[in-house]
């Protein structure tokens, strides 16, 4: 594209379409996953997942070894996940911890369609229902919440939406097929009824697996067998400490201790939920290579956050472990590096400029991620320093030269771990008890506490009670702070 195109954008009023030749201009498309670790990829060294289509994502792409999720100030990490991506902005910089996108933070989707592109959606959306219609001009099979319920039968029969112009979106029907494949259908009718000079799309397919209910769907993807599950090297029975959330609803889908026959069933089915997912992604792959759009096309798939399963004696992602707050993240671009791997940390919600850029848009004003371009151009360049990590008001993180530091105040009592992420990568040696590597844990807690201040976290390490107060911190609580 010669000229760049420029959006000032501050706000839905702002924004303005601009025309540009039809040639020129690539197509996104954007999957999520839901919960889905980072180490469930066959590709990335997991031989018990089945997963070729993410394999060849990931085959045909740039991997970021090191992404994250800021974090969240509530149990539902996916919430401020999505919003943060969807906004190109921070933890502390969405409002009410992503439940809802105001009209002065302009959605990537959003920019696009202002800027001539056809924009879908389909799947999960943990925003507010008139953001959805910002962003996205048609959609189908969409699914506003969080997760679907154990007492609905889970995935086997999704209450999903059509799209509705007026937003209003008020009593769902009840899917005929695991939720998956309902959005894959979606992403599939969209893409096969378009027409070759129609304007370029940007699809966003966000699948609510592996989140649970957890069940393999008989008939698609690998079937999965507990007694062959091999156990994280770093399973435990039970967390060492109390981290401030061990009753939330995540950690009490199985009783304490876990034992082993617990987690292989438990693995099983996530895995089979991934393979699941991995085929759905297949048939939306296929149908871009049949309309003959896939060397025109930008790829991502990325998950929303992580998931414990197992290790360090925890099952859900409220916490700042590897397993939950780094997620998978590949861009496949036509004409760049494929098959890399950059070890360069970033955020998810760098996505959203390095779209911008790749497409030669200026994004919105209220964007404050960073592009990745430089990273796809050359996958040795560093991209951050270091990354700030946070969960509600008492888990806080710094990551920094592969090193990673947390700490934990719970009702006054604190915790601290250092780990080098380089030679344990599954977090099992503390060093932070270590006399050796005293200066380089007070050197990381003086990084964080300056992290901190220039998020406006409302939190003070220096404080017995970080937030100034014992207990922890309610939703309600959440959803008013950075309103």
């Amino acid at each position: 594209m010669k000229n760049r195109t420029l959006c000032l954008a501050l706000g839905l009023s702002a924004l303005a379409t601009v025309g540009f030749a039809k040639k020129e201009q690539k197509n996104v498309l954007f999957i999520l996953a839901d919960d889905m670790q980072k180490t469930s990829i066959h590709a990335y060294g997991n031989t018990q997942v089945v997963s070729p289509n993410i394999d060849r994502i990931v085959q045909e792409g740039v991997s970021f070894g090191h992404a994250y999720t800021n974090g969240s100030l509530g149990g539902a990490l996916s919430m401020p996940s999505r919003a943060m991506i969807m906004t190109g902005r921070g933890v502390y910089q969405v409002k009410q911890d992503g439940a809802v996108i105001p009209e002065s933070q302009v959605t990537l989707p959003e920019l696009l369609r202002a800027n001539g592109y056809e924009t879908f959606g389909t799947g999960k959306w943990h925003a507010d229902k008139k953001s959805f219609n910002r962003s996205f001009e048609k959609g189908d099979h969409i699914f506003f919440g969080g997760m679907h319920q154990y007492n609905q039968n889970g995935h086997m029969s999704p209450r999903l939406h059509h799209y509705d112009p007026t937003a209003e979106y008020k009593e769902p029907f009840v899917g005929d097929k695991f939720s998956s494949e309902m959005y894959a259908d979606a992403a599939v009718k969209f893409l096969s009824e378009r027409k070759k000079n129609d304007r370029p799309f940007f699809a966003f397919v966000a699948f609510t697996s592996p989140h649970d209910p957890r069940n393999q769907h008989p008939g698609y993807g690998h079937t999965y067998h507990p007694e062959e599950m091999e156990l994280p090297v770093n399973y435990l029975p039970q967390h060492p400490f109390d981290n401030g959330e061990l009753k939330i609803r995540d950690e009490v889908l199985l009783p304490f201790p876990r034992t082993e026959e617990m987690i292989r069933k438990d693995l099983a089915d996530y895995y089979g939920m991934i393979s699941e997912v991995d085929v759905q992604i297949g048939r939306i792959i296929q149908t871009l290579r049949e309309k003959d759009e896939l060397e025109n096309t930008i790829l991502i798939f990325a998950s929303d956050n992580g998931l414990a399963v197992g290790r360090h004696g925890l099952l859900g992602k409220q916490n700042l472990y590897e397993h939950s707050i780094s997620v998978p993240l590949v861009m496949v671009v036509p004409g760049m590096e494929k098959g890399v791997r950059s070890e360069s940390l970033c955020y998810l919600y760098d996505i959203y400029p390095t779209v911008c850029d790749l497409l030669q848009i200026q994004p919105a004003a209220s964007v404050t991620g960073r592009s990745l371009l430089p990273v796809l151009q050359n996958p040795e360049q560093k991209h951050r320093d270091q990354l700030f990590l946070a969960y509600n008001s008492f888990q806080r993180a710094l990551v920094k030269d592969n090193w990673k530091y947390i700490i934990y105040n719970v009702d006054g009592v604190v915790t601290e771990q250092l780990f080098d992420l380089s030679n344990d990568p599954d977090e099992m040696i503390n060093l932070a008890t270590d006399a050796k590597y005293a200066f380089k844990k007070d050197a990381y807690k003086r990084i964080l506490k300056e992290e901190m201040k220039k998020n406006n976290d409302f939190c003070d390490l220096d404080r017995h009670f970080w937030r100034g107060k014992p207990g922890k911190m309610t939703w309600e609580e959440a959803l008013k702070l950075y309103n």
